[in-house]
């Protein structure tokens, strides 16, 4: 049976959770990596909104948003139970408002707007998780869990528009926690460098994430 395809980008936060939890859950793809210059037609094909990641099942499934390949892959196999640890809520505050000002503080020119506003409303959300690292190591307990894969990405992401800056704020807990991800053996494993996929490839690479991984 022909392994799942996955459309994916290294540096898209979406696409980077996706990767954690196909890690997690021990899933074998063949990874496709994306030229966002040049998305490959045979991706717009399976999902003409042209974003990655994009999950295409063996059995010609397509399933083109970050939280739903997560939840799928989880759903087949979940080893640490991440999805006793799914706070909906604090992911779709994650995904709208906090996304939103990342997006206007790291792209100012882009959206026509002031970064500093929108790095102050995105530092209330970080310190919305600060207050959740008080009370356990993870955001929904003493394990990492699908929550946690959700958000880092996004808060790895916003902390590294202006790392002098973010050095300084006063949020030691939630500085660890990222630290810790980002040290971690299954962030390495999603992080893996590839060259762009063409279809002239020819063997198309197959990447194995090592379930494993910690």
């Amino acid at each position: 049976m022909a392994l799942p395809i996955l459309y994916s980008f290294r540096r898209c936060p979406y696409a980077m959770r996706a990767r954690l939890a196909l890690a997690i859950s021990g899933t074998a793809c063949e990874l496709r990596e994306v030229k966002l210059s040049a998305k490959p037609p045979e991706m717009l094909q399976a999902s003409p909104k042209g974003t990655v990641p994009v999950l295409i099942l063996s059995d010609g499934q397509v399933i083109d948003q970050s939280i739903d390949i997560m939840r799928h892959a989880l759903a087949r196999h979940d080893p640490e139970g991440w999805l006793d640890r799914d706070d909906p809520a604090l992911i779709a505050a994650n995904d709208g408002p906090f996304k939103h000002d990342l997006d206007r503080y790291k792209y100012p020119e882009r959206h026509d707007t002031d970064p500093e506003m929108h790095r102050a409303r995105g530092l209330d959300f970080l310190r919305e998780i600060e207050g959740r690292l008080t009370a356990s190591p993870y955001l929904c307990g003493t394990m990492r869990g699908l929550t946690d894969a959700a958000v880092i990405p996004f808060v790895r992401q916003f902390a590294a528009v202006d790392r002098d800056w973010f050095d300084v704020q006063t949020l030691p807990r939630l500085k660890a926690w990222l630290a810790d991800y980002l040290a971690s053996e299954l962030f390495a494993a999603v992080m893996v460098r590839v060259p762009p996929w063409s279809c002239s490839d020819a063997p198309t690479e197959v990447f194995r994430f090592p379930a494993t991984a910690r």
